[in-house]
Formats: structure tokens, sequence, C-alpha cells
């Protein structure tokens, strides 16, 4: 591994902040959402409801208890620390002039306590955290107003964190706005009778392309120091078979995937993006203001979670069929396909398509876990997930001559499970005290995957 490798894990404010309502927040699209189970969604509701439990409203306290957390961290080697600053912490309701003052203070003294402790601070502006009144009064992303709004909040942390803060990102797994049926999460969407969802997914997506690349133009600008990545989920897809129809399938998965790399990477609606936009029966009118935008906006990195792989195979009619369902490989508590290698060649993939320095931001293991008798959690089925990624992650860079910059766990301390709103679904080297209807004491404690991590960190990935 080179020498500054980032080794560190990953958070969002929604997940872990808490204090939804404290020092003139505002609601985000989280702080609305009900908790859900394994195979039971979320509720989204329009406003939060008396004797309602929502999961963001305290997640694990981190509002209060950073210092603790840090520590923490500290203690386990991190160099850094990827977050999110919560949207309408800054700008309560998201469209006004003037920042919430004390937002901007929480943030400030975060940031500073991870400095002290020699921690790099690495920021994703957007995730999962849209003000709600934007949605409620805006639309959300389907509507272009929402640009200026984004560029205003990003202009007042880039200025406000100038000096303290190298790595920026625009838009959490900005790729799921296509892949989901709603994307409420990722862009604030729920459609509205009569319209057409791929159109506003695509138009939505398109505002969010030009508010990205408007940011990164302006922190290069504030700050030519700043680097800005994008940041997708990325699905490793396998065709279920030589044939070739099977083959053609899996490129169909990918190309929505692509269709937002290419744009923000390349800095163009590329031939696949026109594809993806035919196959969706979508016409995109793209101004040349915006082309000139996109292509002055291209990002500096690509950014990614990776947590599976899966299979595509097409059907008698041609459509693409997808399934996580791999013969080959071991499934986790949450039926995930456990799947290492797939990380190496989706760094591959990337890193051949667009010859730009990749950032692993999320990667772990979910896992349903407890204290023994002793009080403690021997999470070896952990300890081997992230070792047999980080083997892979080695090969990449070492062997197939992938620029990584850093490589960041998800959760490293047990946060709200964003797609179920659990707290069984446990990714954590620390334990928290916490069940999945919001009681508990919030107490931490080390599990056994802490000093195993430490170690890594440590080695620098040479002791695994």
């Amino acid at each position: 591994m080179k020498e500054k490798f980032l080794w560190g894990g990953a958070v969002a404010a929604n997940q872990w902040e808490g204090a939804y309502d404290v020092d003139g927040k505002g609601l985000s699209i989280a702080d609305v959402q009900t908790a859900g189970a394994h195979g039971v969604p979320r509720i989204i509701h329009d406003h939060v409801h008396e004797g309602v439990y929502y999961p963001s409203h305290e997640g694990i306290d981190s509002y209060h208890r950073y210092k603790e957390d840090i520590a923490l961290f500290k203690e386990m080697g991190f160099k850094c620390l990827r977050f999110s600053i919560n949207w309408p912490r800054i700008y309560p309701q998201g469209d006004e002039e003037t920042p919430n003052e004390a937002g901007l203070k929480f943030y400030d003294e975060f940031i500073d306590e991870l400095l002290k402790n020699d921690i790099q601070p690495v920021i994703t502006l957007s995730h999962y955290e849209t003000p709600l009144y934007l949605v409620d009064h805006y639309g959300s992303w389907r509507n272009r107003k929402l640009i200026d709004f984004f560029l205003n909040y990003c202009k007042t942390v880039f200025h406000r964190y100038k000096g303290k803060v190298k790595y920026w990102m625009t838009f959490n797994e900005i790729n799921e706005t296509m892949n989901k049926e709603e994307p409420f999460f990722q862009a604030g969407l729920r459609f509205k009778e009569g319209e057409n969802p791929n159109e506003i997914k695509v138009i939505a997506s398109h505002n969010m392309f030009v508010a990205s690349a408007k940011a990164v133009k302006l922190a290069h600008e504030i700050d030519s120091n700043y680097q800005v990545g994008c940041m997708v989920q990325y699905p490793t897809t396998y065709a279920s078979s030589s044939r070739p129809e099977d083959q053609l399938a899996q490129r169909f998965q990918m190309m929505p995937n692509w269709y937002y790399t290419d744009v923000m990477a390349k800095g163009y609606y590329s031939n696949l993006c026109k594809a993806q936009l035919r196959r969706l029966g979508v016409n995109l009118e793209v101004s040349e203001e915006d082309k000139k935008i996109l292509k002055e906006g291209v990002v500096d990195y690509i950014a990614l979670s990776y947590y599976f792989s899966s299979i595509a195979s097409a059907d008698d009619k041609n459509d693409c069929i997808v399934t996580r369902k791999n013969p080959f490989l071991e499934r986790n508590d949450w039926d995930w396909p456990i799947d290492p290698i797939g990380l190496r060649i989706g760094l591959n993939e990337l890193y051949d398509r667009y010859e730009l320095p990749l950032f692993v931001v999320e990667n772990g293991l979910g896992l349903d876990e407890y204290p023994d008798e002793k009080g403690q959690i021997n999470d070896d089925k952990r300890i081997k997930f992230l070792k047999d990624h980080i083997i892979q992650l080695k090969k990449a860079m070492d062997e197939d001559f992938v620029d990584v910059i850093g490589y960041t766990t998800w959760g490293p301390i047990d946060i709200i499970s964003v797609g179920t709103g659990e707290m069984k679904k446990r990714y954590g080297f620390i334990y928290v005290d916490k069940d999945d209807k919001g009681y508990g004491t919030l107490k931490r404690s080390k599990k056994k995957s802490f000093d195993w991590y430490k170690e890594v960190i440590a080695s620098n990935g040479e002791k695994l």
C-alpha cells in the first residue's frame, strides 16, 4: 500500500448524529422515515407524527457524544473519517440566504476535534439529507432551483472549512436515483399522478449533475487544494452464462451506473448515456450552457460503495433480469452475496474506464450480533469479510496498478441502517447499546474486530 493511504471509516449524519431538531436544524428527508425491518420497507410520512419512532431523531446521539467516538477512532489509528454535513443543519429550509450559525459551529468543533486527533475529514455534501422543505415546496431535484440552493450551501461550507478539509463528495450513491423505483432517499423524489417516473429521474439527475459540476468548479476557485469527487454504489455484475443475450443483459444492468460516472467524470453525455436514455424512452435536451458547465466541472476522483455483486440474464423478450443469488458465493445475514473478488473487478472496471483516482468509501458486513455473557462480541465473520476484501483491494493496487486513495469501512461504529432503520444490522468495530425500537443506554464497547482493524492500519495493510 502507498505510504499515505487513507484508512478509516464512514458514517452519515442522519444515521448517527441524532439531535434532529437541536440548535435550529430543519427537517431532512430522513427525519420523516419510520423504522422498518428486513423485508419490511420504511414508511415515508409527510411530516413528523407524535408517538411514532423515527430512527434518525436520535441516531446514536453522536451529536453529543462525538468526542468519545472520535477518541475510539483515534485509538484504532484512523487516518480519515468520511462523514456528511447535514444540509438542513446549515440551511434549515434549504432556500435561505443566510446559514444557521449554530449548525456551522457544531461542524467547526467536530472538524477541529478530528484534526486534533490527526484524523483527516472526508466530507459528503449530500448524503440522503435533502431539506424536507425543498421537497415539499419545490419538488426536490426535479426543480432546477435546487441547483442554486445547493451551490449556496456548498459556498458556505467550502469557505468555512478552507485549509481544514481536502476531500469532498457531492452526492452519495447518486446512481441510485435511477436504480430505485422511487428514489426518495437519494433525491427526495416522490412521483405525482400522471408523471413519467423515468423522465423525472433523468431531469433530477441532470440537475444534480449541473449542481455537482458547479460545486467542483466553485471548490477549486475557493481552494486549489480541494479535491471533489462523485460517489456511486458500484454493483459489479456478471452475465449468468456465455450466451450472447446474457452478456448483453450484463451491459444493460451496468449502463444506468456508468451513465452517472460518464457524465461526472467525462463531462458530457456519452454514447452510452444516449443509449440509456433511449432505453428509458426519455428525450433530454441539454443546453449549450449546461454542456459547458459539465465539461468545466469534471470530478477529481470517483468514490464508491461496494457490498455485493449481481448476476444478469436475458429473458425471452431480451429484458434484463437481475439476481443476487450466485451459487459460487456465500451469503450474509441479509441474504447478500459475499464477493471480495468483485471489488477488484469493479475497481479495474472504473479505473480502466476513467483513469481517475478511486476511493473505496463504503465496504462492510452487517451482522445481527449481541454481547456474550462476558460482554464480548467475537465478530470473526466481519474480520474475515474485511480481510478478504482488503486482500483484493491490495491486488487491484499492487498487481493491476489501480490508483486508490483510501479505504473507509461502512459504519465503524454501529449506526441506524438506512435501508431498514434497524439497529440490529450492525457494521461497527464498536458496539452501541440500542435496539430496533430505540431503547438502550447508547454505551459504546469494542468488538474483537476493533483491535484487528487497529493492527491493519498500523501495518498499512500488511498484517491482516
